[in-house]
């Protein structure tokens, strides 16, 4: 197997990871409590819908076709997300279990494009590294933005008990 071979997996596997996120978010959005957090994953579905596009394009420049992989580290994810939804908890309490989950999500993205950007780079494809930068950013910022909300979110569910 060559490097090449195992970026094309990663992007593989970040393409559903990110496809299954288009179908999860508005789930999320939907069971939260707060508006705050309800519009964070709502912006970042529109991000996640950016992010597939830019995966189709870097297979383009590497001159495959797009075809996803089955990500089972997202499924895993997402069910979190989904058994936080489905607790008995209301209000903070249930949004704090929301927030555990989504920052596992946006670790677990962050881990495969940093992964992905590293094997990019080593082979050439800049063009490629440019596009999953970009991305990488965005997951980031998701990522501190839940952390910035989940201050407020969880005191307030330290009061809820």
């Amino acid at each position: 197997m060559s490097l090449e071979k195992v970026l094309l997996d990663e992007l593989k596997d970040l393409l559903s990871a990110e496809s299954q996120l288009v179908k999860a978010l508005p789930k999320a959005a939907k069971g939260t409590n707060s508006p705050e957090l309800k519009q964070a994953f709502l912006n970042h579905l529109e991000e996640t819908k950016g992010h597939v596009v830019r995966l189709k394009q870097a297979f383009d420049i590497l001159g495959k076709k797009a075809v996803a992989k089955h990500c089972k580290g997202m499924e895993g994810a997402i069910a979190e997300v989904t058994e936080a939804l489905e607790q008995d908890e209301e209000g903070a309490l249930m949004d704090a279990g929301i927030i555990g989950a989504a920052a596992r999500v946006e670790h677990y993205e962050i881990a495969g494009y940093s992964a992905s950007i590293l094997m990019a780079k080593t082979l050439g494809h800049s063009e490629v590294v440019n596009l999953l930068t970009q991305t990488l950013t965005e997951e980031e910022n998701a990522g501190k933005l839940v952390m910035t909300l989940a201050t407020g979110i969880l005191k307030e569910a330290a009061q809820q008990q």
